[in-house]
């Protein structure tokens, strides 16, 4: 604790500066690197002559590594310096991307994206531990300007893969990614020096859980049954080691800690839904509204816009009027987003561009007030594996949402749910599946609401 205020009292305002622009233009390119990359496939797929199923691995392999390590860095944050830290994870990264831009096959390109995943997932760990530990007076703040860079690089990632895969080669936006090496002199300038603190990594640990996520992962993009098998078996080794290790990768209190579980739960039913939109509207703006790549990314560019701009008054409203009204105010944002998407699917681009922002606007309140919350609620030698927890169940839930809705989008049905939806044809089962969106964010919200009020926090 002394030392945390002693980093907080020494750093001047100049310097935190300095440390908030060099996250967020990292940050940046970590999500813009998955975006621009999912844009970018069937352009992969056609270079080297590749199945869907083949090709789909630049974008599953990437998901993999890059959840496990957002995991694997923040318990590495409770114990090293953040500096050390993102030194590796930015070089990684870089060497990654450099690696890519010159693969000679496909086998070099998926390697490449691996270990960029392993770097990449460093600066999104970090940036939600960063405000943490040294902006704690101001650090809802400080989660609402990285929350806010996450969903602007969410919306520009495609437009820029779109126009530099099309203008030049999708091999360039390796080239991209790898302008992040220029970073790594200022980080050792800048970021303040930390003492390497008590505790050690149990590798065994480590192992079971990657594996158990990875097969999970797996399962939840490619439904082959027995990868869930694997999963449950790995999980189930994670669960006797953390309750027969003296020191676990994981301790089963981070668990029996009713306010976190109850976060985590409530955020993994948020941003599922949250990733589910952002799934669903380049299928449906392609199908429904006849769009190419490039003017996908620009229907969906001001949304990405508005998320950016309100980013810093969630960080300010969770900061004045707590987390928990954030998170609410997130739920309403949701609920009236996904209705109107529901109503207007059918209508003209410019007309889902419009209605799409307020979808997109909860996106930075809802990271922001969530992640805020976790970091109030857990004890501070906890926060970094805590945050990792955090940042794992989210990207778990990306992938399950968007697994689950592609699967409900290859059904046909003339049966609206919403009455006054103008959908017609197959439009009408977009129309439905975000009305479904709404009922479970209702759910979720009365979920949240009841176990925050039985807990009297």
């Amino acid at each position: 604790m002394a030392e945390q205020l002693s980093v907080e009292q020494n750093l001047t305002k100049s310097e935190k500066k300095k440390i908030i622009f060099l996250m967020c233009s990292v940050l940046l390119f970590s999500v813009m690197n998955g975006t621009m990359f999912m844009i970018a496939v069937p352009d992969i797929a056609t270079s080297f002559s590749l199945l869907p199923s083949q090709v789909s691995w630049v974008v599953t392999g990437y998901i993999i590594l890059y959840a496990i390590g957002a995991l694997m860095y923040g318990k590495l944050a409770d114990i090293y310096p953040l500096k050390t830290l993102l030194t590796i994870g930015l070089s990684l990264f870089a060497a990654g991307s450099i690696l890519g831009f010159f693969s000679p096959n496909f086998l070099m390109v998926v390697f490449s994206r691996m270990i960029q995943a392993m770097g990449a997932s460093s600066i999104v760990a970090l940036a939600f531990i960063v405000p943490s530990r040294y902006f704690p007076e101001e650090k809802g703040r400080v989660l609402g300007i990285v929350s806010s860079t996450m969903a602007f690089a969410s919306g520009i990632g495609p437009v820029i893969g779109g126009f530099v895969a099309g203008a030049l080669n999708w091999q360039f936006l390796f080239l991209i990614s790898a302008l992040v090496l220029i970073t790594i002199p200022f980080f050792r300038i800048w970021m303040p020096e930390e003492e390497k603190k008590e505790g050690k990594v149990d590798i065994l640990g480590a192992v079971f859980i990657a594996i158990a996520v990875a097969a999970l992962i797996l399962f939840i993009t490619l439904f082959t049954w027995w990868y869930i098998l694997i999963s449950i078996m790995f999980f189930s080794l994670f669960a006797w080691r953390i309750f027969n290790s003296d020191n676990p990768f994981i301790r089963p209190d981070l668990f029996r800690n009713a306010p976190y579980r109850t976060t985590i739960i409530a955020g993994f039913f948020a941003i599922m839904t949250m990733f589910g939109m952002m799934f669903m509207m380049p299928l449906m703006l392609s199908e429904v509204n006849g769009l190419n790549t490039l003017f996908i990314g620009l229907t969906l560019f001001p949304g990405a816009m508005a998320a950016a701009f309100m980013g810093r008054w969630a960080g300010i409203l969770t900061d004045k009027r707590g987390s928990k009204q954030v998170v609410f105010i997130a739920f309403a944002l949701m609920i009236i987003g996904f209705f109107l998407l529901s109503t207007f699917i059918g209508s003209p681009a410019w007309v889902i561009s419009i209605v799409i922002i307020i979808s997109y606007i909860a996106f930075p309140f809802i990271q922001t007030a969530t992640a805020n919350l976790i970091s109030t609620v857990l004890p501070r030698n906890e926060i970094g594996v805590g945050m990792g927890v955090y940042n794992l169940f989210n990207f778990m839930s990306g992938a399950f949402g968007g697994a689950v809705i592609g699967k409900i989008l290859d059904y046909e049905t003339d049966m609206k749910l919403n009455p006054f939806s103008i959908s017609q044809d197959h439009e009408i089962i977009y129309s439905n599946v975000f009305i479904g969106l709404v009922v479970l964010t209702i759910l979720n919200g009365f979920f949240f609401y009841f176990a925050f009020k039985k807990l009297r926090v």
